[in-house]
């Protein structure tokens, strides 16, 4: 099996909304069923299933995938299975974004999973026809990002700092009290939780969880490293926590997805 990912960064006059383009590709499947698990994530993506198609997986039900969908930021694990080759082009996206390129706020699409042509219309639908028709990566990326900035540009700016407040949140991977976080907003509590909800989709506190828990899924393959370890690294201050934490956001026990074999991990060992 053959397996490629890399990504892209976005051009400057979009890197207020988005981290990164991405590219996941799998050949050598033959026939076999390959299953990815995405895992509770703070950040949305756009997805676009250039080659190969999936199912998503509901206890026992398959349920196919349109070949564009928007992933929002969620608090939930999901599967979903081929039994093809596949490639798949990504764009991740800060959630207080998407207010000003969808005219929704981001607890409006949190944990939702809705096509392109559901969320954009027509011109999400023509997008999805010029990423299908592209024949390069670079093509790809063009038309998404031509798309991304008409609706940037149009788009109303959001409040600053809220915006601020995510970002802060992010780069410090959940790992900053929130009175400490209003306080260097100058604003209050109840005021910081009004605007994030808006902006990242979740109170402070759910989101700090979220990104914590991404920060442990950065760990994997560093089999030298205990899981207490990596739990005390990513701000948990004790196993229960963590334990409770990663199963609600993965479905996966800490044990399982660090010293198994998990679901769709094959992109982190490229």
């Amino acid at each position: 099996m053959s397996v490629r990912y890399h990504i892209v960064p976005p051009p400057p006059q979009l890197a207020d909304a988005v981290r990164f383009f991405w590219v996941f590709e799998i050949d050598g499947i033959a026939g076999s069923p390959y299953v990815y698990r995405s895992m509770a994530d703070g950040c949305a993506e756009m997805v676009f299933h250039f080659q190969g198609t999936f199912d998503e997986l509901r206890g026992d039900t398959q349920i196919h995938s349109p070949l564009a969908h928007f992933h929002a930021q969620t608090a939930h694990h999901r599967r979903f299975v081929t039994h093809q080759d596949f490639g798949i082009l990504g764009v991740y996206l800060y959630p207080y974004s998407l207010p000003r390129l969808f005219g929704l706020s981001a607890s409006a699409l949190s944990n939702e999973l809705p096509d392109l042509a559901t969320l954009c219309g027509q011109e999400g639908q023509i997008l999805v026809e010029q990423i299908m028709t592209a024949t390069d990566t670079a093509t790809r990326i063009a038309h998404l990002s031509d798309f991304l900035l008409r609706r940037w540009e149009r788009g109303k700016p959001g409040h600053l700092m809220a915006q601020q407040a995510v970002l802060q949140m992010i780069a410090q991977n959940g790992q900053v009290p929130v009175a400490t976080l209003s306080a260097s907003m100058g604003i209050s509590t109840r005021q910081l939780e009004r605007q994030f909800h808006d902006y990242a989709g979740f109170s402070p506190k759910t989101y700090a969880r979220i990104l914590r828990f991404q920060a442990t899924l950065k760990r994997f393959g560093h089999r030298d490293t205990s899981l207490t370890e990596i739990a005390l690294d990513c701000g948990y201050y004790d196993q229960a926590h963590f334990i409770h934490d990663f199963q609600q956001f993965s479905g996966y026990v800490p044990g399982e997805y660090f010293n198994g074999r998990p679901e769709g991990v094959e992109y982190r060992e490229v």
